[in-house]
């Protein structure tokens, strides 16, 4: 069962106009939520994201916080025969009477979807997944967490027919994500990622991963790092709401980490797997 514009109904009578903005134009935002034993991590920090998404490209919320956790919860009860859930929300800026690049004063399009999350194992984790890296060609509004994915999608397509898990991207010799997560290098004991702004979008489970790590002592710096520390790096990691916290032990084809998961991403995973129960 899905959500849309007011009704819980079966995902497959569930439709939308072809003058709905999100379809034309890609002009919405969405998130994701990771939902484990009916609980959703993160919740607040991602409904405050969502404001952020909607605020940006000047849509104007259509339901107050409270609202926005009875809908997802009801979503999770639905679709409850999935233990650990991803719940997907978006929101179009809606219908038109005409295909133009202006708007006016639109009515939002609402939908909500409830996908099931592969369990994890960490003695498979540990062996780690491949990478690609590309340069980062995307505008630069990247924190905006808006649904027109296409550089995104062509990205995380390359990885797949690459064998690959994820490209990691950068600019100017700066690595600032990868198509649908955030990337973390472990050097010296001290974690690094490329600090909040225009060119990463600010993941939830990366500001949970910090989290972790500092309760744990570890140093963090928030800092960029170049394509060249990447492929020196002690350790590589990625976090995503879906993938969690996820060990990259090869990159373009070179070895990272020895071909195994580290030492530090073995703290921090067990350290995340906590929020969990």
């Amino acid at each position: 069962m899905v959500y849309l514009n007011g009704n819980f109904i079966p995902k497959d009578k569930a439709y939308i106009p072809v003058m709905d903005r999100g379809f034309l134009f890609g002009d919405g935002i969405y998130e994701v939520f990771p939902v484990y034993d009916n609980t959703v991590i993160g919740l607040e920090p991602h409904l405050n994201r969502l404001q952020d998404g909607l605020d940006a490209i000047n849509i104007e919320n259509p339901h107050s916080k409270d609202e926005w956790i009875n809908l997802i919860n009801k979503v999770v009860t639905l679709n409850n025969k999935n233990s650990s859930q991803a719940i997907y929300l978006q929101i179009s800026r809606g219908c038109d009477e005409n295909r133009k690049h202006t708007y006016g004063k639109l009515k939002p399009t609402i939908y909500i979807q409830s996908s099931g999350i592969e369990p994890k194992d960490k003695r498979d984790l540990i062996k780690g997944k491949s990478a690609i890296t590309r340069e980062d060609i995307r505008w630069l509004k990247s924190n905006t967490k808006a649904t027109s994915l296409l550089a995104n999608t062509l990205y995380a397509q390359e990885a797949k027919d690459n064998d690959s898990e994820e490209a990691i991207l950068y600019r100017d010799g700066i690595v600032t994500e990868a198509s649908s997560s955030n990337v973390f290098i472990v050097k010296d004991n001290c974690l690094y990622t490329h600090p909040k702004g225009p060119n990463i979008l600010p993941g939830v489970t990366r500001k949970i991963a910090i989290q972790c790590a500092e309760n744990l002592g570890i140093m963090v710096k928030e800092e960029k790092f170049t394509k060249e520390e990447l492929m020196q790096a002690d350790e590589v990691w990625i976090s995503s709401s879906t993938r969690e916290i996820l060990p990259i032990t090869s990159i373009d084809g070179m070895s990272i980490s020895d071909g195994y998961a580290g030492p530090v991403w073995s703290l921090v995973y067990d350290q995340y797997q906590k929020l969990k129960s």
